[in-house]
């Protein structure tokens, strides 16, 4: 009865659906980054010189599977290194450590011990660029949209929901801008007349 008892609740612990963060983290910082990385080397394929000897098909298929698994490694890698340090997916050290591992890996598979610790420092250097990079952009692209959706409130506030900027060649006038714009018509209308009738007095 006792060990029926506890095995229960690691069986209910054991059946809870996995974290929206744990899913998050595989979608967003893993699967999105490979899937980008192997169209990058179908895309590297159809213009890399061997296309001709090898076949246009085998070569984009080979950079794609190569930039995948390099990418997809050290995506993992550094998941797996935010969730043991228990840092913050804006920790650039976990990205230093990932490369690094990942490179050590990658490069004793393909160049033994000089291939290890060539593609460690590679891999160390290129990751924290790569997502400094991205770290920047995103702070950016957060920044600008927080700008668009206050001059969005602030023009709903004012009964403009949709304004041009100062720049955009055609303008939307309101009323006393229109009557002013007929103003100026009529006098240039007018000075018109009146050029056109002294021509003729003079002819």
């Amino acid at each position: 009865m006792g060990t029926e008892n506890q095995e229960s609740p690691d069986r209910e612990l054991n059946n809870f659906p996995p974290s929206p963060s744990s899913t998050y983290a595989f979608k967003d910082r893993i699967f999105i980054p490979t899937l980008l990385a192997g169209v990058a080397g179908a895309g590297t394929g159809l213009i890399s010189k061997h296309r001709k000897s090898l076949g246009l098909a085998n070569v984009s298929a080979n950079y794609a599977a190569n930039f995948a698994v390099v990418v997809g490694c050290y995506c993992g890698a550094r998941e797996f290194v935010t969730a043991t340090r228990k840092t913050g997916p804006d920790d650039l050290v976990n990205s230093a450590i990932a490369g690094f591992g990942t490179g050590a890996i990658l490069g004793r598979l393909q160049g033994g011990q000089r291939g290890a610790v060539r593609y460690s420092i590679m891999f160390a250097i290129a990751g924290t660029m790569a997502d400094y990079s991205i770290l920047k952009w995103k702070h950016v692209l957060s920044d600008r949209t927080k700008t668009i959706y206050q001059d969005y409130q602030n023009s709903k506030k004012n009964g403009k929901w949709f304004t041009l900027p100062e720049w955009f060649p055609i303008n939307v006038l309101d009323e006393e801008a229109l009557a002013a714009k007929r103003a100026q018509e009529e006098q240039f209308l007018a000075q018109r007349e009146r050029i056109r009738s002294l021509r003729e007095e003079e002819s």
